[in-house]
């Protein structure tokens, strides 16, 4: 049977460890390990876009919960609030960034 009928899979949240990266080896732009770069790469663009999806879903479960509540949603959407709050105050969105030697030069892209 194909996975449609199967529970969806979904990540509840827990501590990522950052991912191994190599950076570029000189100003010209050459990796020491180019493999080992390009894994880097697409690494932070999954990181990035997972980011985003989170924002996303927190944004619809506010807007949800507005709409639900009506007048009421001061009281009874602080929850879904403090959770959207909490995910967009953080830097690039709580994205998970490796251990830059250099952090000032990797700082929000």
């Amino acid at each position: 049977m194909t996975s449609i009928y199967s529970d969806p899979q979904v990540y509840e949240g827990g501590k990522l460890r950052p991912y191994p990266h190599e950076e570029r080896g000189s100003e010209r732009g050459r990796a020491k390990d180019p493999v080992k770069f390009l894994q880097g790469v697409h690494q932070r663009a999954r990181e990035r876009q997972v980011a985003y999806e989170t924002v996303r879903i927190l944004r619809k479960r506010v807007i949800e919960c507005y709409r639900r509540e009506g007048v009421n949603h001061y009281d009874n959407c602080k929850e879904p609030v403090e959770d959207y709050y909490k995910v967009i105050i953080q830097k690039d969105l709580g994205q998970l960034h490796p251990n830059w030697a250099n952090p000032e030069k990797h700082d929000g892209w």
